[in-house]
């Protein structure tokens, strides 16, 4: 049935946004024209940066496409932590001949200077990660015509996103590579999210705005599984990370598939803040270690994850990805597309013959 989501796309599949690179406008332009939802990621982007990311998809697709904002974060890390953190990334630093980030730089990621440029040039769809817009401002971009969503990662947190506003929720179970979006960032949570089939039903009884489902997804038959579980729509961040148009670095799409790195983990390494990655030398020997503190963490490690990238070491590189990333696969991103569509078709089909239908 027809509906404001299902009309943004032929098909229901969206592109995660993934910050730092990978959701880059030819990924989300290429996406977009082959059915999909393109989706550009604004977080550690100026205002500036994010619009002429905007205006490069513009130019090259006539097809609606989203950005994805990073809500601000409250100030309520432990100065010392961030301290014998920083002491310990030390030998990082010689070794990459680089130095650490300040953890008291503005870690504010624009939030206003964005949604105000997005409200004064709308974009068709506005998606928000680690917390939830006020009413004000959920109903400011309904009346540019702007489609919300808000990423949760509990039933409750869906609720508070109907009830401030939101036009749809997208639901982030613990498989999803990158950073948990938790609405408020609990240690004590730590590693106690719930797996999307489990989350999807919770939510989808929850409230009745539309579900898109994200998490761990590679195959056509795992689209299907969680449609039939009650999503409206997915979202796939890992599985377009290795296509040729994703603004990934060519080790991170490489390690995806690469034995050497069999299995994901949540870490605060790279961050101060939950987020899947493949397992490396960095996350074996600096995760255990890493104290709660979004952005602050982000801010010293910066400059680490960019020379690892720079020196060739796959092994210090904050390497995002779902539990499904040993099925991620070499394809442009519109076949890709196409490939996952023609795989929802043939399960859904393969259900009706054995179910009589």
């Amino acid at each position: 049935m027809s509906s404001p989501l299902t009309d943004l796309c032929r098909h229901p599949i969206v592109q995660a946004p993934m910050a730092g690179g990978a959701s880059c406008p030819p990924l989300v332009a290429a996406v977009a024209e082959a059915g999909g939802l393109g989706f550009l990621a604004a977080g550690y982007k100026t205002a500036d940066g994010m619009y002429e990311e905007i205006k490069q998809v513009r130019a090259a697709t006539g097809q609606p496409f989203g950005v994805n904002v990073f809500m601000p974060q409250p100030p309520h890390a432990d100065p010392g932590a961030i301290d014998l953190y920083r002491q310990r990334l030390a030998a990082e630093a010689d070794g990459y001949d680089t130095p650490l980030g300040d953890p008291e730089t503005d870690g504010e990621d624009g939030y206003e200077a964005k949604t105000a440029l997005l409200l004064d040039d709308p974009v068709p769809v506005v998606s928000f990660t680690f917390g939830c817009p006020s009413r004000d401002t959920l109903d400011a971009f309904a009346r540019v015509g702007t489609y919300t969503i808000v990423t949760v990662t509990t039933a409750e947190e869906a609720q508070l996103a109907q009830w401030a506003g939101a036009d749809a929720v997208c639901v982030q179970g613990i498989e999803a590579g990158g950073h948990q979006s938790t609405h408020h960032d609990d240690p004590q949570a730590d590693h106690t999210g719930i797996g999307l089939l489990s989350l999807v039903a919770q939510v989808r009884e929850t409230v009745p705005i539309p579900v898109i489902a994200a998490g761990g997804l590679m195959r056509g038959s795992q689209i299907a599984a969680v449609l039939a579980a009650g999503g409206d729509a997915v979202q796939l961040g890992t599985a377009f990370l290795a296509c040729p148009e994703s603004g990934a670095h060519p080790l991170h799409k490489q390690a995806l598939t690469n034995p050497l790195f069999a299995r994901t983990v949540l870490t605060r390494a790279f961050s101060g803040r939950p987020a899947r990655g493949l397992v490396n030398r960095f996350v074996r020997e600096h995760g255990p270690y890493a104290p709660a503190a979004y952005p602050q963490i982000h801010q010293v490690a910066a400059g680490l994850r960019k020379a690892a990238a720079k020196a060739g070491d796959a092994q210090g590189m904050a390497l995002w990805a779902g539990q499904g990333h040993r099925m991620a696969r070499d394809l442009p991103a519109g076949k890709l597309v196409g490939v996952l569509a023609a795989e929802l078709q043939a399960a859904r089909a393969a259900v009706s013959v054995r179910s009589g239908k």
